[in-house]
């Protein structure tokens, strides 16, 4: 088990949970997400800034847990 690894883990989750709890919250809160918007559309800034900010550092931090616990160091 690497514990490193781990918290990394846990801080990408934490990471994508607070993003896609603060869209629906409050979306002005996310500059990137406005700028987003503006230059490819509501749908397209919408969809593209949810797959960077939310489903790649969950998706990483699930694979960083598992590394984690499998004791695979990532540094």
């Amino acid at each position: 088990m690497n514990i490193i690894t781990i918290i990394l883990g846990a801080f990408c989750i934490g990471y994508g949970i607070y993003t896609a709890i603060m869209r629906k919250k409050s979306p002005e809160k996310f500059g990137k997400l406005e700028a987003m918007k503006k230059k490819f559309g509501d749908k397209i800034g919408n969809t593209i800034h949810i797959i960077f900010y939310t489903f790649i550092p969950l998706l990483g931090g699930v694979a960083f847990l598992i590394s984690g616990f499998l004791g695979i160091n990532i540094f």
